[in-house]
């Protein structure tokens, strides 16, 4: 596959807007040109093409989500020195942008039989995806043997993924005259007290089948006040934790209760499982394919969904972390064909 051709569809399809909840365009994009494969409305922004039940050969599955978060000034995208710059380029258009040319150019002697997953929001909250509803209306998807999650990963294997909560901390206090603040209690202080104590914390680092992911806690927004003369009575701050698989969903939000609620109420918004780290012999001719070793994927991903179905499945996609979500998202053309190779050497061997 020509470095310019893959170059070329990234950029087409970072340029077709698909911010989480609007991929529809997208969809309809991807399913007119898979069409010449068979390809199919799954409905719900959801499309299919290939193999996507069990036959008499291994079934891998590819899967990407459509959707990006909301655009920072960088839509639409550019292809320059080799280099596709835009709005959902590493996480995960060029994943997406590999899979529909895979689909368009599946290798006549590949050894396995193979089906392309392509679905929405994914970048909302856990329940709000669209994988799951799809894996219950087709269960022929959750016969798969290995479903490769093309997320990025700079072209690593990242095994299992870390659950991910959200919550809200309200620190209580009591309103008063900022002049007098002795008569009153100032929540955001309160606040403070409460988010010194959890910028103290190490990381926990947990080993899970032989990869060492690492728990950690982030106060990510802080609200409060009234004006400059009030001390205020009330301070709401939210709370995002990451946990290794391993650990169970009621187990981290009970650890995450017992670090918050000395200080102030805590509410628990979404918690999203881990995924658990899969093994076998596919993986392993994976990993061969692109002489790749296995690393843990310190982020939430689909790989949750899927393991809850009981289905193996791995991260592997060329985009970069480190670009996933920042205004100057973007990812080399070169990965993409590193990407391509790879997975072409991996289903014909």
């Amino acid at each position: 596959m020509s470095a310019d051709r893959l170059g070329a569809r990234v950029l087409e399809i970072v340029n077709v807007a698909s911010e989480s909840r609007d991929e529809a365009a997208l969809a309809a994009h991807v399913l007119a040109a898979l069409a010449p494969v068979g390809a199919r409305d799954a409905g719900d922004t959801c499309v299919l093409a290939g193999v996507t039940a069990r036959r008499d050969r291994p079934l891998v599955l590819f899967a990407g989500h459509l959707d990006t978060v909301p655009a920072q000034g960088n839509f639409p995208g550019r292809l320059q020195d080799g280099v596709v710059h835009g709005l959902g380029s590493a996480d995960m258009k060029a994943g997406v942008g590999v899979m529909m040319e895979l689909a368009l150019a599946l290798p006549a002697d590949a050894t396995v039989d193979v089906g392309f997953v392509f679905f929405g929001r994914e970048e909302l909250p856990f329940g709000d995806s669209s994988l799951t509803p799809l894996l219950a209306r087709e269960p022929g998807l959750t016969t798969a043997d290995l479903v490769v999650v093309m997320e990025p990963t700079d072209n690593e294997l990242h095994a299992g993924c870390v659950g991910n909560i959200n919550a809200t901390w309200t620190f209580r206090g009591v309103a008063g005259h900022s002049a007098r603040p002795w008569l009153a209690d100032n929540a955001i202080h309160r606040a403070g007290r409460g988010i010194a104590e959890l910028a103290a914390l190490e990381p926990v680092d947990h080993a899970f089948a032989g990869l060492t992911f690492r728990e950690v806690i982030s106060a990510v927004t802080v609200h409060g006040g009234v004006a400059r003369n009030v001390v205020p009575d009330t301070c709401v701050v939210e709370i995002n934790m990451r946990y290794a698989p391993g650990t169970s969903a009621a187990e981290a939000e009970a650890r995450l209760r017992a670090l918050c609620e000395p200080h102030g109420e805590l509410r628990i918004d979404g918690n999203a499982p881990s995924g658990a780290v899969a093994t076998g012999p596919l993986i392993d001719r994976l990993a061969a394919a692109g002489s790749l070793a296995l690393a843990p994927k310190q982020a939430w991903t689909p790989v949750a969904e899927l393991a809850a179905a009981g289905v193996d499945a791995i991260n592997f996609g060329p985009g970069k972390p480190l670009y996933a979500h920042r205004r100057d998202e973007q990812v080399a053309v070169e990965a993409l064909v590193k990407s391509y190779d790879t997975l072409v050497r991996f289903l014909c061997a």
